[in-house]
């Protein structure tokens, strides 16, 4: 098969990318620059250089494949650029559909994310479920657009479309949210933790297997959570802490107490913009929940995410490959 993949050089993109290389599919990538070109060309990958921004990039580089995965998209939490984050995640991702749209492109899976739903206040929530309430990040409320005002629709009129909802996703390679918080954790600066924060932690490799499962045997026009095992934030951080030997965990601290200061924060980044990514993620460390069963996308695509004994190990190894390669 020939796939067109946005974010083969992502965090995810890259671990799908290699699985469908070493099952022998043809993988052409959307990179935006030289360096990202070469780099993926020296695994097999047919590069086109572009940017989902600019449809016509787009276009050239799906020509002829018969499968779309869409993964591109602008994930740092705290974004102060709101504009990038509307334009890559909401305008870019209705390039990439309006262009397999025109293709006829067979089936196509864009990774949406469990954090669309929101605060599910601790209730584990299952595909049919939409979140009420303001979404805290610019990224939320970006990725919200893209998946009910892009994605469903276009399903709605007929799009071969599966949408995947990873949750949190970690494993070796990270270079975002989750991986910086553990870092901190492991460096000694961040001695708390909130209670009842919690999320499903998925192994990015289990990530890719379910998203080339989407592709192999997802329903068009149907979602999946593709979530994993549910775990509070204090929890993964004191087994990351053991695993690096680490005999004190983080100090639980009540995470109603971080609603003041995320409240208060909240109302100076109006004034101030540099604060904005400080208030975000004050707020969603602030007893937020997102969890959501994997049920259908185990029974119907076979998604079988590792526990995070198994997947914490590898890791807490890279992440701290890391921290010792910048001192």
């Amino acid at each position: 098969m020939h796939y067109f993949v946005t974010g083969a050089s992502g965090f995810i993109g890259g671990y799908l990318t290699s699985r469908l290389l070493a099952a022998g599919h043809l993988v052409t990538a959307l990179v935006r620059t030289p360096e990202q070109a070469r780099a993926l060309a020296r695994y097999g990958v047919r590069p086109y250089i572009g940017d989902i921004l600019d449809k016509e990039s787009v276009r050239r580089a799906m020509r002829r494949a018969e499968g779309v995965f869409h993964l591109a998209a602008y994930v740092r939490a705290g974004i102060n650029d709101r504009r990038r984050a509307e334009a890559v995640n909401v305008t870019g991702t209705r390039h990439v559909l309006e262009v397999m749209r025109d293709f006829r492109v067979p089936k196509g899976v864009y990774a949406s994310s469990l954090a669309v739903y929101g605060d599910t206040h601790s209730r584990v929530v299952d595909e049919s479920y939409q979140g009420k309430g303001r979404l805290p990040s610019a990224y939320q409320r970006t990725k919200w657009k893209a998946h009910y005002e892009v994605a469903l629709p276009m399903m709605h009129r007929g799009l071969p479309l599966v949408i995947a909802l990873p949750g949190a996703v970690y494993g070796p390679g990270d270079r975002g949210d989750l991986a910086r918080t553990i870092g901190s954790h492991l460096r000694g600066r961040l001695p708390v933790a909130p209670t009842r924060t919690a999320f499903c932690f998925a192994h990015a490799e289990d990530v890719a297997a379910g998203l080339l499962g989407a592709m192999e045997h997802g329903k068009p026009g149907e979602s999946y959570i593709l979530a994993g095992p549910a775990h509070q934030l204090r929890d993964v951080l004191q087994r990351a802490g053991e695993l690096a030997g680490k005999r004190q965990g983080p100090l639980p601290l009540p995470w109603w107490a971080l609603l003041p200061a995320a409240w208060g924060v909240q109302g100076l980044a109006f004034a101030v913009p540099p604060l904005r990514g400080a208030a975000e993620r004050l707020r969603l460390g602030a007893g937020t929940t997102q969890l959501g069963s994997d049920a259908r996308a185990r029974a119907e695509l076979g998604f079988r995410p590792r526990p995070l004994e198994e997947g914490l190990p590898d890791t807490v190894r890279s992440i701290l490959q890391d921290l010792f390669a910048a001192s």
